[in-house]
């Protein structure tokens, strides 16, 4: 008995400390309304908690509602990237053509005017004379052009295993009477010395065929040319006209204009790289698959 005193002395106590310290308070239940709770504000005013639910209710409406439209970016911009690579491969094919209509068309004489030679970049020309064996310059490394093999292996990181080198060689042009530089061709790593390809040392007045070529500004991881060393790692005009004595005007001799045991001509680079339609099936695939679960989540109310 007296320990059933102690337990509804210590519930009383217990009731007592709740009514007086909590901020939440029952209204009695009748016929007509049920026992809700009624939330303290700060400044002791009290909300009916079927409101305050209702506030949240509503400011989480509008979090999913900002969510919802600004996921719908994800493929809208998914399909902006894909439909400009779509103009963008359209303009590389274009460019393409161009280029093998200009290394493709028939020569021209080579004109003098520099001006006229800076728009003529690819332009198919002819020059007649005799080549100076004496002042050869190598660019390398280099391996041989192959249009078609190069077609095949557009974009990838690594390449044939065949290396070598192009030999530039001032060309006296008799009709002109100037001297250029013509890149007669590739030759291997072993043939770069013109002893060992005595046989395609060509003598004498003959007519050349070749694309006009501008200078070119060395690109990152280029390393620069060693001039003492006779070491040429890019297209330097200036500088190649300054050690031959040639005016600065290049032409890279066609495949024709090979001679049985000296370098192989045609090796003007026309294949660009054009991978623009695995970026459009990529960025299409993309925009195909986040719209389905933009749809899915907010339209059908699937969960993911």
């Amino acid at each position: 008995m007296a320990s059933l005193k102690a337990v509804l002395a210590f519930s009383t106590r217990t009731i007592t400390t709740l009514k007086t310290k909590t901020h939440v308070i029952y209204i009695k239940r009748t016929l007509l309304l049920p026992r809700l709770p009624l939330l303290k504000r700060a400044d002791g005013r009290f909300i009916n908690w079927c409101q305050s639910r209702s506030t949240a209710t509503r400011a989480e409406s509008g979090e999913d509602s900002f969510l919802k439209w600004f996921l719908l970016l994800i493929p809208a911009t998914t399909f902006g990237l894909g439909t400009w690579q779509m103009k963008r491969r359209q303009w590389k094919l274009q460019l393409i053509d161009e280029l093998r209509r200009l290394t493709t068309a028939e020569p021209i004489p080579l004109p003098l005017d520099p001006h006229e030679l800076n728009q003529l970049e690819y332009r198919r020309v002819k020059v007649r004379g005799q080549y100076d064996h004496s002042q050869e310059l190598y660019i390398l490394p280099r391996s041989p052009v192959d249009p078609e093999k190069e077609a095949r292996e557009a974009g990838r990181l690594s390449s044939s295993g065949e290396t070598g080198a192009n030999v530039i060689t001032p060309f006296r042009c008799t009709d002109l009477g100037i001297t250029i530089l013509v890149n007669r061709g590739y030759v291997p790593k072993q043939k770069i010395r013109p002893e060992t390809r005595m046989k395609g040392q060509m003598e004498g007045e003959v007519e050349v065929v070749g694309v006009v070529r501008l200078t070119e500004t060395r690109k990152p991881f280029i390393p620069n040319n060693d001039v003492d060393r006779n070491r040429w790692h890019f297209r330097d005009l200036e500088a190649m006209s300054r050690v031959t004595g040639a005016e600065p005007i290049f032409i890279d001799a066609d495949f024709a204009s090979t001679i049985p045991g000296g370098p192989i001509g045609g090796q003007t680079r026309v294949t660009l790289r054009n991978e623009h339609m695995q970026y459009v099936i990529t960025w299409y695939g993309l925009c195909a698959a986040t719209s389905y679960m933009w749809y899915a989540k907010f339209i059908k109310k699937i969960k993911l």
